[in-house]
């Protein structure tokens, strides 16, 4: 009777679940139907497409030839590290067995091969044949005495991103960085939902196109990429959030291919404090001198607590800086290879031609600015410089004191001024017989006026001499544009201020290491730039030269969707070995993934990271990196006015 009773419940189960009210998980018939998105779309023969909230594509990949011989751990390092990218290797153990039998095979082959070889009086093949002969029967040795074994492996990778078109290109560079190391991947043709479900932690190789390897060769594969980034040297720039492992920062250290970093990150992550901590510990610890072009005033502190220079640049002040001043340079000759001091008044002309063409722009940035134009400005300029009698001759920029051109006591020259420009300008325009320049000679008079002192004009800041000079070893100089005009005026005054640190800050470190010092340059905010192209032409310049005169240039910003939009801004990324990236904005974060070739994983975190945290990369490794500052450190590195009220508070309480 319990039987029959049991046996009726069964069935009135089974009813219930196939009644109006039935339980639809219960209806999957396979693991497939279970997990996996219905929005996968596998109709195309070489990748699949993901449905979600933007729409993905993912191709798949496994490896189908291997280097013979290759080095731990970096053999799928570059595979790993791609980018959006996911890496399966399935291995299985060979029995001894097997592997005896199969290499006794493989050592008869090769043996037969050889004596054909030899027959034919094939040398090189022979001894290539001989060689692999005596290391497969040295394998063999190995297994049977317990030292070593067998292996097949099956390694399997899927690349993702969110366009048909970028996934073909990401295809491509992988191949080609995977055959750096002689390492060849194919497209899983026609086999695409296979590849993809053997990607999947399911623990099912459906694909099955392995390759053997011994123990020593299958620890290769293993992803023992190392997280760490430091140096043996440099400052305790913060903590690997991963290992709690301190990190040592070296920016000038032999191992980096160059000096340059970027810092981006949304406002409020801590852009100011990290900058402000390399500043001042790299000053402190190892006297490396640096440079900030201050566009938010915010260092102005850092200078006086590190008994550095504050430079205000404003409407207001007495302040001036020449964009015509010149300084000489020291160079190593290539026949001599003995350093010669050089004056490069071409150089020069060219510079001051770019910075003079973004004032003739100005903040509408005026389609009338043509080569015209151009040609016009750099006319006047040499003809200028050649009135003051500076040439390419180092002796050029100083007073003659006596008949024998001999320079005495180095009194050197006045420069040239936009104001002494603008009067040549105006004799030209009077000369001028030529009508296709008659409008731009118009033009030029008509909007440099705002430029020149003596009209009084409202930016005539960078009109005269120049009112100070640097002095060379101050571990700390603070250029603050900061009360200047946010929309045109500021990106003016860091375009003609980094032409300005070139020549007297930069050039004068030798390229002669034993007597350099190190240097940085730091441009806050380098996004006001962006749209001005003399501004970004001089700064890919300048992260070009910067390594040759052993200093650092250090670009900080929070909008890099700019940079990612204008392809000629690219050379300051790829001029910079050291990158860190601090928490960011969702919608900044895709275009930080493809230009740096994130992970997901990566990309996440950058988005749920707190004030501080980021990634560091410097080269081709990367760690978590934590920054903070010490309590007395925070005292001249805080930015949140909030903060600031409540610290000023609390030392007024004290007192």
């Amino acid at each position: 009777m319990q039987m029959a009773k049991d046996k009726k419940e069964n069935q009135l189960m089974r009813n219930d679940y196939t009644s109006n009210e039935e339980v639809p998980i219960l209806h999957k018939k396979t693991i497939k139907e279970l997990i996996a998105p219905a929005g996968i779309d596998a109709s195309s023969i070489d990748h699949l497409e993901i449905a979600s909230n933007v729409k993905r594509y993912a191709r798949s990949f496994f490896v189908s030839a291997l280097p013979r011989m290759c080095t731990f751990p970096e053999l799928f390092r570059d595979m790993y590290l791609f980018g959006d990218i996911n890496t399966s290797i399935y291995i299985s153990p060979i029995s001894e067995a097997r592997s005896q039998n199969e290499l006794n095979r493989t050592i008869n082959e090769l043996e037969t091969e050889r004596i054909v070889a030899a027959d034919r009086g094939n040398i090189n093949r022979e001894a290539s044949l001989s060689q692999k002969r005596l290391e497969a029967e040295e394998l063999r040795d190995q297994i049977a005495a317990g030292y070593n074994k067998l292996y097949e492996a099956s390694i399997i990778s899927t690349l993702f991103a969110y366009s048909l078109e970028d996934l073909d290109k990401f295809t491509k560079l992988l191949a080609s960085e995977m055959g750096k190391t002689l390492v060849e991947v194919k497209s899983a043709w026609a086999m695409q939902e296979e590849a993809f479900q053997s990607n999947l932690p399911l623990g099912q190789n459906k694909i099955n196109k392995t390759h053997t390897f011994d123990r020593r060769s299958m620890a290769t594969a293993f992803p023992f990429t190392t997280s760490e980034v430091g140096h043996s040297t440099g400052i305790p720039l913060g903590f690997n959030k991963q290992t709690g492992v301190p990190i040592l920062f070296d920016n000038f250290h032999s191992s980096l291919t160059n000096y340059n970093m970027v810092i981006f990150a949304k406002s409020g992550a801590g852009k100011s404090v990290t900058m402000k901590t390399l500043i001042s510990r790299s000053a402190v610890l190892m006297g490396i001198q640096s440079l900030a072009l201050d566009a938010e005033g915010e260092y102005s502190i850092v200078a006086e607590s590190l008994g550095g220079i504050n430079v205000v640049l404003s409407p207001n002040s007495k302040t001036v800086i020449n964009v015509f001043d010149i300084e000489t340079e020291i160079v190593r000759d290539e026949i001599t290879g003995r350093d010669r001091t050089v004056l490069n008044v071409e150089n020069k002309v060219e510079d001051v031609t770019q910075a003079l063409l973004t004032m003739a722009r100005g903040s509408t940035r005026s389609k009338e600015v043509n080569e015209l134009t151009k040609q016009i400005i750099a006319e006047t300029v040499a003809q200028e410089y050649a009135a003051y009698g500076i040439t390419s001759n180092p002796a050029s920029l100083y007073e003659s004191r006596n008949s024998s051109n001999e320079i005495l006591g180095r009194a050197k020259k006045k420069m040239p001024t936009i104001g002494s420009w603008y009067k040549r300008l105006q004799r030209n325009a009077e000369s001028n017989t030529n009508p296709d320049y008659r409008f731009h000679y118009s033009y030029l008079l008509k909007v440099m006026k705002q430029y020149i002192r003596e009209y009084d004009g409202q930016m005539a800041y960078f009109d005269g001499q120049s009112t100070f000079d640097l002095l060379e070893g101050t571990l700390f100089i603070n250029l603050d544009i900061s009360q200047l005009e946010e929309r045109f005026a500021r990106p003016l005054a860091q375009q003609i201020l980094l032409s300005w640190i070139w020549e007297k800050y930069v050039k004068k470190n030798s390229e002669d290491r034993r007597r350099a010092s190190r240097k940085r340059v730091l441009v806050d905010e380098a996004w006001m730039l962006l749209p001005y192209p003399e501004a970004v032409d001089f700064l890919n310049t300048m992260a070009r030269r910067a390594r040759k005169r052993n200093v650092s240039l250090a670009i900080i910003s929070q909008r890099f969707q700019d940079f990612y939009e204008k392809p000629e801004v690219q050379a300051v990324l790829t001029s910079s070995d050291t990158k860190l990236l601090l928490a960011q904005d969702k919608a900044e974060i895709q275009y930080l993934k493809e230009v740096f070739k994130l992970s997901e994983g990566e990309a996440n975190y950058l988005i749920t990271c707190g004030r501080g945290e980021g990634l560091l990369k410097v080269g081709g490794d990367t760690a978590i990196l934590q920054i903070t500052p010490t309590a007395k450190e925070f005292e001249f590195m805080e930015t949140n006015l909030n903060k600031l009220v409540q610290n000023s508070q609390k030392q007024n309480q004290n007192r």
